[in-house]
């Protein structure tokens, strides 16, 4: 009730007062800022995930610069050595425009993956933009192998998915799922999300494909090191990944002390304002927690 009502009235928070959660949890405004924050993340000993914030885009100008700070970003990581991929919402670079943007939009970013060696990941966002999704990355994969999806654990349709998509060259991040869908859809319950989530992982490794577990979740990351563990699964055939600034209590540092590869998906940009107010009101439990992951930095 308290997160439902605080992700109810988020937007009359003042701006500063949001800033505050963005600078735990963003990684700046500019380029700069995010390489040389992965730059020192690498040094830790993670690899890293970019994504420019922003998403449902509607102007083909802004679209097509967007891509361009896509490309740049490619060139960057490369420029640098950074142990960095990128991903990037369809709807950022054009998918509410029209298919066939958002297509060659993919494709130039995707060209400029291929000439770094880098690898591409194409986000997940509502369920409205699943099938969409998937038709892109079906496009992409027959250009270049070195492209990945993501796969959300609260959709009830993820499992087919699998099925249909796996295979030695399949790449996905698996993550719990975080836009508001309906019940008839998605899976409401932590229980049977956590559930489906391990179903997912053990169906994709037994595929033999390369997985992503996107989590927070403790218990469910412990459940999935049983897993790899009971199968036998080579630690170049998984990664864990966690959002930037989550506090994970030194997990993240086992897991790495394991031989586990861990990634941090790292966002920046100057659309950090409109990305958290959409999360915040999206998800209540989010606003929960930002609230008093603030007031536990601030004592």
């Amino acid at each position: 009730m308290i997160n439902k009502l605080i992700a109810s009235s988020v937007s009359v928070f003042p701006k500063w007062f949001i800033e505050l959660f963005s600078k735990s949890y963003v990684a700046g405004y500019s380029s700069n800022e995010v390489l040389s924050i992965v730059k020192e993340l690498n040094g830790n000993g993670f690899s890293a995930t970019i994504d420019i914030l922003g998403e449902h885009v509607k102007d083909l100008d802004i679209s097509k610069n967007i891509t361009q700070q896509y490309c740049e970003l490619f060139e960057n990581i490369n420029l640098r050595s950074i142990d960095s991929n990128i991903s990037v919402k369809p709807t950022h670079i054009g998918l509410d425009i029209s298919k066939n943007v958002v297509l060659e939009n993919f494709n130039k970013i995707i060209e400029v993956a291929r000439d770094k060696s880098n690898f591409l990941r194409i986000d997940m966002e509502s369920s409205n933009n699943t099938d969409d999704t998937f038709e892109i990355y079906n496009s992409l994969k027959n250009k270049y192998p070195e492209v990945g999806v993501v796969l959300q654990a609260y959709l009830k349709r993820s499992i087919d998915d699998i099925e249909n998509l796996a295979g030695p060259k399949f790449n996905a991040r698996i993550c719990k799922g975080i836009y508001k869908e309906d019940s008839e859809i998605a899976y409401k319950e932590k229980d049977m999300i956590n559930n489906n989530f391990l179903e997912m992982a053990k169906l994709m490794l037994q595929k033999n494909s390369y997985a992503c577990f996107a989590t927070h979740d403790q218990q469910l990351i412990d459940s999935l090191v049983e897993l790899v563990e009971k199968m036998k699964i080579e630690t170049t055939k998984f990664e864990f990944q966690v959002l930037y600034g989550v506090p994970m209590n030194g997990k993240l540092e086992k897991l790495i002390s394991k031989g586990y590869k861990v990634r941090i998906y790292v966002p920046f940009g100057p659309d950090w304002y409109e990305y958290s107010l959409r999360r915040l009101k999206e998800n209540p439990n989010i606003a929960g927690y930002v609230i008093k992951n603030l007031f536990l930095r601030n004592k």
